[in-house]
C-alpha cells in the first residue's frame, strides 16, 4: 500500500505534461487517488489501531518511524474532504486562466505537493523529517498564494507569509534540537524522555510559538490577512479550512508527550485563546474587504479551537475526565466543523469576486437577485459560523461551554474566575460573529447595487457550486448524527495522551443525544417557516406582482449610496474599541469660508494593532539601521577585491595563531 501511495504521489509530476484545457482535470483526478490511497490507509487508525512502520534513512537519522495514530487519521481525513472540495472548485474557479500554461502547470503541481506534504506532516514521528515535510508545505502553499504574481500587493504577501512561516521553522528546530541533545534521537518517542525527566514549561513555549505561527494565534497571526485576500479563493480555503489547523496539531501531539505542569498551561493557553478569539472577531467586525474579513474570523476560530485546548489540559490537571473529553473533544471537532463552514465560504466570497471583481463589500449590493444559489450558500456558513443551530458550529461550541460550565465545578477560585471570563469572552465572540455576518450577508446580498459593475454577475457553473453542495451536505451528518463523531473522538482520546484520567466514552453519550433533540427541534421550525412561506407563495403566486423602492423615511429621492454599507453598520463597535481598532482616514478638511466646496474624496482603512503598532516599527527601525552599512555595498570592484584580501589575510593569521 505504501509503495502504491508513492508512486501515485510520483505520477503527479506529469502534470507538466498534459495539455492545458485538461490540466485541472489530471489534477483533481491525482488528488482525489492520493487522498482515497490515505484514507484508505488512515480508516483503521480511527477506531484506535495504530498503523506504523519504518523507513530506512540512512546512517544520519537512521529508521524513520512513520505513524498514523487516531489523532492523525483524524487530520488527514480533513485534509484530504477539504483539498478534495478545494481542487475541484479551483478547475471551475480558474477556468479563466486557462491561456497561461506556465501559470496553470505551476500551480496545480504545487496543489499536488501542497497536499500530500499535509498528509505526511500527519504521519512523520522523526523531528528532521517532519521539519523537511512541513517546509515543503509552506513553500509549496506560498506559491499557491503569489498565483497572481503580476501584482505587487501579491508577491508583497507571499513574501510577508514566507518570512513569518520561515520564522516557524526556526522554533520548530530550536525545539526538536533542544530534545536531541538531550536524548540523542529525533523521534518523537523522544518528547516521553525528555518531558519524563525535565520540566515541562519551556520546550512547550517554544513549539506553542512555532505551531502558534502557523495556527494564527494572536500576536503571530498577522499573515492570515495578507495572504488570505492574495490567494485564489479556492487557495484561501483550503488554507484557512486545513493548513492553520496543522498548527493546531503540531500542538495537541506535544501536549500528547507532556508529563506536568498541565494547569499552568491550560490557564495559559485558555488565556491567549480567548484573546485571540475576541481580537479576531472584532477585527473582521469593521473590515469591509470580506476576504480579509473572512481570514480574521478564521484568526477567531483559532481562538476557539484553543479554548477548548485549555479546557483539556485543565481537566488533565485536575484529574476530571469530563473536561479532558469536552475540551479537547469541542477542540477536536471544531477543527473539523470550521474547516467544512470556513472553506465555504471562501468559496461563495470566490464566486462573489470572480463575478464582480471586487472585494470591497461597500460596492456590491442586491447579488441576491442574480446569484441567488450563491448567496444561499453564503447564509448557510454565516449562520454555521455564528454558531445558531441547526448548523455544525452549534455543536462544537455547545461541547465546549458543556466543558467551561464543568470546570466552574472546581474549588479553586482562580480557576472559577478564569473560566467564567472565558465564557463571558465566548458568548461576545459568537455575538460579535452574528454582527459581522449580518454586516457581510446584508451589505454584499441584500439592498441595491451600490455601485455599477463593468458585467453583469451571473451564477457561477456547477463546477464550483457541487463541492459547496457536499460540504453542507458533511455539515448536516455533523448536525444530525453528532454520536458518530463523538465516539470517533472518544476512541482519538483514549490514546492521546498517557494522563487520560481514567477516561471512559460511554459516559458521554448524553451530550450526543442533547445535541441532537437541540438540531431536531430548530430543523422542525425552520421547515415550519419554510411551509409558512410555501402557503403564501401558493396563495398569491396568481396576484399582480408591483417592485417599488424601499420606502426612506419620506424621502422622495434616494440613490443606492444612502443605504447602510459595512462601515456604517460596524462603525460604532469601531468607535468603542478604537483603543485596538486602528482606524486611518483620507479626506481632505473644508476651509474656514469655502462656502462652494469642491467635489472631495473620502476613505478609511483598519490598522491591524499588533503589525501597525509592533511589526512595522521593527521592521523600518531594521531597516533604518542596515542603512549605516550601506558604504560596504558601493559598487567600487576595487573595495570588494579589498574585502577579499582582507578575508584571506586574516584567516591566514587566526589559523597561524592555532585560534581556529
Amino acid at each position: 500500500m505504501i509503495i502504491a501511495v508513492l508512486l501515485f504521489q510520483l505520477v503527479s509530476l506529469l502534470v507538466f505534461f498534459i495539455p492545458t484545457k485538461h490540466k485541472a482535470l489530471f489534477a483533481s483526478l491525482i488528488v482525489i487517488l492520493n487522498s482515497l490511497a490515505t484514507s484508505w490507509l488512515a480508516f483503521p487508525a480511527l477506531s484506535g489501531n495504530t498503523i506504523e512502520f519504518l523507513f530506512n534513512a540512512g546512517s544520519f537519522l537512521g529508521e524513520i518511524p512513520i505513524r498514523i495514530d487516531g489523532l492523525s487519521a483524524w487530520f488527514i481525513f480533513i485534509i484530504n474532504f477539504t483539498s478534495i472540495t478545494g481542487v475541484i472548485y479551483g478547475t471551475g474557479y480558474l477556468r479563466a486562466y486557462n491561456e497561461t500554461a506556465a501559470k496553470l502547470n505551476l500551480h496545480w503541481l504545487m496543489f499536488i505537493v501542497f497536499h500530500l506534504s499535509m498528509v505526511w506532516v500527519c504521519m512523520l514521528q522523526n523531528g528532521f523529517a517532519f521539519l523537511i515535510a512541513w517546509e515543503i508545505m509552506s513553500l509549496s502553499s506560498m506559491l499557491l498564494v503569489i498565483f497572481d504574481h503580476n501584482n505587487p500587493k501579491t508577491i508583497k504577501a507571499g513574501i510577508n507569509y514566507l518570512v513569518q512561516m520561515h520564522i516557524s521553522v526556526v522554533f520548530l528546530t530550536v525545539g526538536f534540537l533542544w530534545v536531541y541533545f538531550e536524548t540523542g534521537t529525533f523521534s518523537f518517542d523522544a518528547f516521553n524522555t525528555y518531558f519524563g525527566a525535565n520540566s515541562n514549561i519551556w520546550l512547550f513555549v517554544v513549539f506553542f510559538v512555532g505551531f502558534g505561527l502557523k495556527a494564527g494565534f494572536i500576536p503571530l497571526h498577522s499573515w492570515l490577512p495578507h495572504a488570505h485576500p492574495a490567494a485564489p479563493s479556492h487557495i484561501s480555503g483550503v488554507m484557512s479550512g486545513v493548513i492553520v489547523k496543522l498548527g493546531i496539531y503540531g500542538i495537541i501531539r506535544i501536549i500528547s508527550f507532556l508529563k506536568s505542569d498541565y494547569l499552568l498551561l491550560g490557564e495559559i493557553v485558555i488565556t491567549i485563546s480567548i484573546l485571540t478569539g475576541l481580537y479576531g472577531i472584532m477585527n473582521a467586525a469593521v473590515h469591509r474587504d470580506f476576504k480579509r474579513m473572512l481570514a480574521y474570523c478564521t484568526i477567531e476560530n483559532i481562538g476557539i479551537i484553543g479554548i477548548g485546548i485549555g479546557i483539556g489540559l485543565m481537566g488533565i490537571g485536575n484529574g476530571s475526565p469530563i473536561m479532558y473529553y469536552l475540551g479537547f473533544g469541542g477542540a477536536l471537532l471544531h477543527v473539523l466543523n470550521h474547516s467544512l463552514f470556513k472553506s465555504l465560504l471562501f468559496y461563495s466570497a470566490g464566486s462573489v469576486y470572480q463575478q464582480t471583481h471586487t472585494r470591497d463589500m461597500d460596492k456590491l449590493g442586491g447579488l441576491i437577485k442574480l446569484m441567488p444559489k450563491t448567496a444561499i450558500l453564503f447564509l448557510i456558513g454565516a449562520l454555521a459560523i455564528g454558531g445558531i443551530p441547526p448548523f455544525n458550529g452549534f455543536v462544537s461550541e455547545f461541547i465546549l461551554y458543556s466543558g467551561l460550565i464543568e470546570g466552574i465545578k472546581s474549588n479553586d477560585l482562580g480557576q472559577i474566575s478564569l473560566l467564567i471570563l472565558s465564557i463571558a469572552g465566548l458568548s461576545i465572540i459568537g455575538g460579535v460573529s452574528i454582527l459581522t455576518f449580518t454586516k457581510t450577508f446584508g451589505t454584499i446580498f441584500l439592498g441595491s447595487p451600490r455601485e455599477t459593475l463593468k458585467h453583469k454577475p451571473t451564477e457561477v457553473s456547477k463546477t464550483m457550486l457541487f463541492p459547496q453542495y457536499a460540504i453542507i451536505a458533511v455539515m448536516l451528518t455533523v448536525v444530525f448524527a453528532p454520536k458518530f463523531y463523538l465516539n470517533i473522538i472518544g476512541n482519538l482520546l483514549k490514546g492521546l495522551s498517557s494522563a487520560t484520567v481514567g477516561f471512559d466514552i460511554t459516559g458521554f453519550t448524553n451530550y450526543a443525544s442533547t445535541i441532537s433533540n437541540i438540531s431536531i427541534y430548530s430543523a422542525c421550525f425552520i421547515g415550519l417557516i419554510i411551509l409558512i412561506w410555501a402557503i403564501r407563495w401558493l396563495a398569491t403566486q396568481r396576484l399582480p406582482v408591483a417592485s417599488n423602492a424601499t420606502w426612506g423615511c419620506g424621502y422622495v429621492a434616494p440613490n443606492a449610496h444612502m443605504q447602510y454599507t459595512g462601515k456604517s453598520f460596524s462603525k460604532p463597535l469601531g468607535k468603542i474599541f478604537s483603543f485596538f481598532l486602528i482606524e486611518r482616514k483620507n479626506f481632505d478638511e473644508l476651509s474656514t469660508g469655502e462656502i462652494f466646496p469642491k467635489e472631495r474624496s473620502y476613505s478609511s482603512y483598519y490598522h491591524d494593532f499588533f503589525e501597525f503598532r509592533f511589526i512595522t516599527r521593527f521592521s523600518h527601525q531594521l531597516v533604518n539601521s542596515s542603512g549605516y552599512f550601506k558604504f560596504i555595498q558601493n559598487g567600487k570592484v576595487q573595495s570588494y577585491v579589498l574585502y577579499g584580501i582582507v578575508f584571506i589575510l586574516a584567516i591566514l593569521i587566526i589559523s597561524a595563531l592555532n585560534i581556529i
